[in-house]
């Protein structure tokens, strides 16, 4: 639960096949409200398989993409290497070796919650420009709202006991306005939603890093049970994950 860095090695794949991306609304509040577009500069911090790195150069940006994760980041090198906009960074949150000053918005999505917050922040303020701007986001999945969205929530609490751990390293608006503080932070959301198979449930599945692996204790169990989970709820042979994305966004340097 302690090394963030390399909790994520072993799930690439089905992390770049499975995880959401981010809904159009949440790329044009960072337009709308920080300034993004052609030519600014930007600092996606754990950057991970490069997934808001995506769509942060089809907005124009110079994207500086810092991974501390190798796995993750030859996944990101390989899908976005080619652009000429695109810089992978090899470093953490918390020390991202780029220059002080050069970057008009921070972004980190799906990640912030395994960083060191204070030493980030002072980090996410050194390489800042005057006025730049710092954007944190998540797909946050619903956990109720359906009965298999229901279902869902408490299999994984039960069959991958560490999800709990991880569900309170999760930041809530109070948390967010703390870490922003005294800068005033603004927050939007909307909603995000991904359609599976079975095949592309388990691929999900195994994407989370609190999930037992292949030859893990309890994976077995786990999978029988996906498996019941996904008989009772499909339809058309399909079940379908509900996120809301947040995005907390403000000036902090």
């Amino acid at each position: 639960m302690h090394d963030s860095v390399s909790r994520f090695t072993s799930r690439v794949a089905d992390y770049v096949s499975c995880r959401p991306s981010y809904p159009p609304e949440a790329v044009e509040v960072l337009r709308r409200e920080c300034g993004l577009g052609p030519g600014m500069a930007v600092a996606d911090i754990g950057a991970g398989t490069g997934i808001f790195s995506r769509l942060l150069l089809e907005a124009g940006a110079e994207v500086y993409a810092v991974e501390p994760n190798p796995a993750m980041r030859a996944a990101a090198e390989e899908a976005l290497g080619g652009h000429p906009r695109f810089h992978s960074v090899a470093a953490p949150a918390e020390a991202t070796t780029l220059a002080a000053g050069s970057v008009s918005l921070v972004t980190a999505a799906q990640a912030f919650h395994w960083f060191d917050q204070a030493a980030a922040r002072r980090e996410f303020c050194r390489i800042l420009r005057s006025g730049g701007w710092t954007a944190l986001l998540w797909n946050h999945r619903i956990g109720g709202g359906t009965p298999f969205l229901a279902a869902y929530e408490e299999l994984i609490r039960t069959y991958a006991p560490a999800y709990n751990e991880v569900a309170r390293r999760y930041p809530d608006s109070q948390r967010m306005a703390e870490f922003f503080a005294p800068a005033r932070m603004r927050e939007e959301r909307f909603g995000n939603s991904q359609t599976f198979d079975y095949e592309g449930l388990y691929g999900r599945v195994l994407s989370s890093s609190y999930v037992p692996r292949p030859g893990d204790a309890g994976h077995e169990p786990l999978v029988a049970a996906l498996r019941r989970l996904f008989a009772a709820h499909q339809s058309g042979g399909q079940v379908t994950f509900e996120y809301e994305c947040r995005v907390y966004f403000g000036q902090i340097g």
